[in-house]
Formats: structure tokens, C-alpha cells, sequence
């Protein structure tokens, strides 16, 4: 069993920040659990404009708070974002998410980041090997209770 809370994940290598401070990702579960998928807290501040690609990996992202926009730059198409949208970004989709108010979203990705991984300048992470899982414990990947 693993046990996490953000606030254990906060200021740790765990808790990554976009450059440009457009987001921050909380990395709860990386593929170092051994899992099989890793799921982030993703927050995207209000106003700015993220164009992503995840051409390595399938993600699923359930929307909590805030409103913005969803572009598939493949095809144009726009897609209000509210709490309570999911999109699943499973044909590794071009996309382009613009922020109107702060959102926060929950992230499942497969197979899993391991947490090292920045995107590039075509906003894509690269495929990272995963290593083996930590020991079993109530929290595992250096974090301690």
C-alpha cells in the first residue's frame, strides 16, 4: 500500500514547476511504484496558454476546478473546460490548453512518467525507462512519514 498527501509531496523533487511558471505538476504516483500509470495534481495559472504533446504516452485528465479552453490542433477543434470535463488524450493528440481561471486537474499517465521527464520545445516528455519499484512500505520513492 502507498500512502502520499500533496503536502508530503510539496518542495521535494516530487512537486515540478514550469519555467515559465504556467504550471506546477504534483507527481503522486511515478513509475517507480511500480503500477503500471502515474498520476499528477496538474495547476495551470490563470491566463496563460500551454501547448502540449504526449506522443509517448496516453493521458487521461479529470478537471477539478477553473475554466479554460481545449484545442486538438490536429483538427481545430475547441472543447470548453469546466470542473467536472475529462479528456482523454488517446491518439496522442497535438493540443493546446489555455487557462481563462487557475485550473486544477487530476492526471493519469500511461505508460508512466518516472518524474524527470521536461517537455520539449514541441511540448512532448520522451520516454524514460522505470525503475525498479522502491521496497514495499506505507510510503515508498523517498517519501517518509
Amino acid at each position: 500500500m502507498i500512502v502520499r498527501t500533496t503536502e508530503e509531496i510539496t518542495g521535494t523533487d516530487r512537486d515540478v514547476a514550469d519555467p515559465k511558471g504556467n504550471w506546477v505538476s504534483k507527481r503522486i504516483v511515478l513509475g517507480g511504484d511500480g503500477v503500471g500509470f502515474s498520476f499528477h495534481e496538474t495547476t495551470i495559472a490563470a491566463g496563460s496558454v500551454n501547448e502540449f504533446h504526449y506522443a509517448n504516452h496516453i493521458e487521461a485528465v479529470w478537471l477539478v476546478e477553473g475554466e479554460g479552453t481545449l484545442t486538438d490542433r490536429e483538427t481545430g477543434e475547441e472543447y470548453p473546460l469546466a470542473a467536472g470535463t475529462m479528456y482523454l488524450l488517446n491518439g496522442h493528440e497535438r493540443h493546446t490548453v489555455v487557462a481563462k481561471t487557475q485550473l486544477r486537474m487530476l492526471c493519469v499517465f500511461n505508460p508512466p512518467v518516472v518524474g524527470t521527464e521536461v517537455h520539449d520545445e514541441n511540448g512532448v516528455y520522451p520516454l524514460v525507462s522505470v525503475p525498479v519499484p522502491a521496497a514495499s512500505g506505507k510510503h515508498r520513492a523517498g517519501v517518509q512519514a
